[in-house]
């Protein structure tokens, strides 16, 4: 019975977290970043979206663009492969196989950067606080 109950609950939780990638992104004030050439644009906090194609194993791009829609900056940030596709038959490992390589990004600077991890905490408890 323990066993059962345990793959019931790795199942389930390869259900949740298979069919999508997230991260955090520390921006800076009035900014916000399109990822991935996608028309929605992510303020700070938490970015959840759809997992990336294996085009995107070199990275996948981003542009940081002012509240007045000018671009701060633009490049790729890092990808990983995400090895719950392995376990999402039957498109995942041919579809979404690549995820965000960070937990989170630090856009604050001149490249992207990972969070501190007091950055990490408070974007976070931002989230929570905001939901």
């Amino acid at each position: 019975m323990p066993l059962l109950r345990s793959s019931v609950f790795l199942l389930l939780i390869l259900a949740i977290t298979g069919c999508s990638t997230k991260a955090f992104f520390k921006l800076p004030e009035h900014s916000t970043i399109t990822i991935n050439e996608r028309a929605e644009q992510h303020p700070q906090g938490l970015v959840k979206i759809r997992p990336f194609f294996w085009n995107r194993a070199g990275g996948v791009p981003y542009k940081l663009t002012s509240a007045t829609g000018q671009t701060i900056s633009e490049g790729k940030l890092r990808t990983r492969f995400r090895v719950v596709s392995i376990f999402w038959p039957p498109y995942s490992i041919i579809y979404w196989p690549m995820g965000f390589g960070q937990r989170c990004y630090d856009m604050t600077g001149a490249m992207p950067g990972s969070c501190t991890h007091q950055d990490l905490w408070t974007l976070r408890e931002e989230y929570r606080n905001n939901k």
